[in-house]
């Protein structure tokens, strides 16, 4: 007879958001119930969730900051942009002043009587395009950016490589970019004959283009698979700090597979072109 397997040890896993705990986004999103209990059914969004805040909580473990400041580009909904106000505010007892950026105005609204609603004081949204400028202009520490469709990605990237920003989280979608200009020219010739392959391969290929330009200007990056919160495909989130000197160690690389492939690429165009 086999021996029983003893799953009790399956949720104890050490998490930095706990059930238990008064979240009001994770209650709001269904995921505790009014008691702060992990509804069961939503046990693995809670997971991904966490996740997030264990990728934030690793870049910061050894920082001793009393003080930050956020920008989120393209927040949307924000329950995440709330989780990280609770995280930095609540867990880590660092003030936090975080501004949330969307192009709709409706929900904009919403989030800022959300934020009322919880206390959060130093939470604001704003509606505004990242691509027309006009972005805050005081000092930032850390830019996020999820699921910022297109090139939107790349406005925020520019932001916080043009504002010596030290801390990024892009979880970028939607590259159509590349995939609508790459051409036949080079030895991945064979991955632009099917659909299907020539869209994953321009959306490697826009993120690593990315995550080149801003080693270029300083940062150490991570490229990290990352599952986002509405279950759709595994996508990337690129995650850097500004550490060292820039310099121009990728450029020739990225330019000579724009010129074989004859592609453009938006975060390119904005920092070397301009």
């Amino acid at each position: 007879m086999n021996a029983k397997i003893d799953h009790s040890h399956d949720r104890q896993k050490i998490t930095i958001l706990k059930e238990g705990e008064n979240i009001p986004a994770l209650v709001d999103l269904g995921i505790f119930s009014k008691d702060y209990k992990i509804i069961k059914s939503k046990y693995d969004k809670f997971k991904q969730i966490n996740r997030f805040i264990e990728l934030i909580d690793d870049a910061f473990k050894e920082s001793n900051i009393n003080e930050i400041s956020i920008l989120d580009f393209g927040c949307g909904k924000s329950y995440l942009t709330f989780i990280i106000y609770y995280y930095f505010v609540e867990i880590k007892k660092i003030k936090a002043n975080i501004i949330g950026y969307d192009l709709k105005a409706d929900i904009v609204a919403h989030c800022n009587e959300i934020a009322k609603n919880y206390n959060y004081e130093n939470l604001k949204f704003y509606v505004n395009d990242i691509s027309k400028g006009n972005l805050y202009s005081g000092k930032i520490d850390m830019v996020v950016s999820l699921h910022a469709c297109d090139t939107a990605t790349d406005y925020a990237l520019e932001y916080a490589i043009k504002n010596n920003v030290r801390y990024i989280f892009s979880v970028p979608c939607c590259q159509h970019e590349i995939n609508n200009e790459i051409c036949k020219g080079g030895d991945f010739d064979i991955l632009l004959k099917y659909g299907i392959t020539k869209e994953r391969f321009s959306s490697l290929l826009t993120d690593s283009i990315r995550a080149s330009i801003l080693e270029n200007k300083g940062y150490k990056v991570d490229m990290i698979e990352f599952v986002d919160f509405e279950h759709s495909p595994k996508n990337i989130m690129i995650r850097a700090k500004k550490t060292h000197a820039e310099n121009d160690k990728n450029l020739l690389e990225i330019e000579r597979l724009m010129k074989s492939y004859k592609f453009g690429q938006t975060l390119y165009n904005l920092i070397y072109k301009k």
